[in-house]
């Protein structure tokens, strides 16, 4: 009898146990990612392995239903039949809510469109006084309000302020006028100091200005926040001295 069960006990450990487990022999774990669903799981199912989908995201530059991640990862030694946890690309995008961008700066938009997977489209240059801010947002060209449903990985186009306006009106004429005058007259129609060079010997008083550009000829017509460059007689003032 005690031969009998040393006999069985052996024969459990050593014959029956290790070709139930396949004790010793291991897979090596092949590369999935970036085969469609399909192809991996036939590449799995020759290597006895299985899959399992732990997630799901959605990636507009690749393809739908394709892998993204695999655990474990490529190379690594696993038992037959082990379980291949994956993610896989969605084929269509979830919805979430627009974003405001409005107000805001082009850049301040593109760090938020990142940030909720959207994608910066086409900036179109429109007359306003805000230069460089967000006025509206599209998707598909339509315009889109912040907090409506749009597609994740949507392109959004944007609306900016050019800085300057739609108002034109006639070129003021300020050669003649001290400079700080001058200044004060463009700066209140809204139009901004560009350059100021200054001359000499042109026979004015020092400070006066002596050539505009744009020029004020008979009907020439500016616009609201555009730049005004100044000739002045004398000599260009030093910083910091009195």
């Amino acid at each position: 009898m005690g031969v009998i069960v040393a006999a069985l006990i052996l024969g459990f450990f050593y014959f029956y146990l290790p070709s139930t487990t396949n004790h010793g022999e291991s897979i090596s774990v092949p590369k999935i990612t970036g085969l469609q669903l399909a192809d991996a799981e036939a590449v799995l199912e020759e290597q006895s392995l299985r899959y399992f989908i732990n997630d799901s995201t959605y990636r507009p530059d690749q393809k739908p239903f394709e892998v993204l991640t695999q655990d474990p990862a490529p190379g690594q030694k696993v038992k037959e039949n082990r379980k291949i946890y994956i993610s896989v690309n969605m084929k269509n995008p979830p919805m979430i809510k627009m974003p405001k961008l409005i107000d805001g700066s082009v850049k301040n938009a593109e760090l938020i469109l990142k940030s909720y997977d959207l994608r910066k489209g086409k900036i179109t240059f429109v007359p306003d006084l805000q230069q460089n801010a967000v006025l509206k947002q599209f998707v598909d060209g339509k315009e889109v309000k912040p907090g409506e449903m749009i597609p994740k990985g949507s392109v959004v186009d944007l609306h900016v302020g050019d800085g300057l306006g739609e108002t034109e009106f006639e070129m003021p004429k300020v050669v003649g006028m001290p400079v700080d005058e001058a200044s004060v007259l463009l700066v209140g129609q809204g139009l901004q100091i560009g350059n100021i060079f200054y001359v000499q010997g042109s026979g004015e008083p020092d400070g006066t200005v002596v050539k505009q550009r744009p020029y004020a000829e008979v009907g020439a017509r500016i616009r609201v926040g555009e730049l005004v460059d100044l000739w002045v007689a004398g000599q260009e003032p030093v910083q910091g001295i009195d």
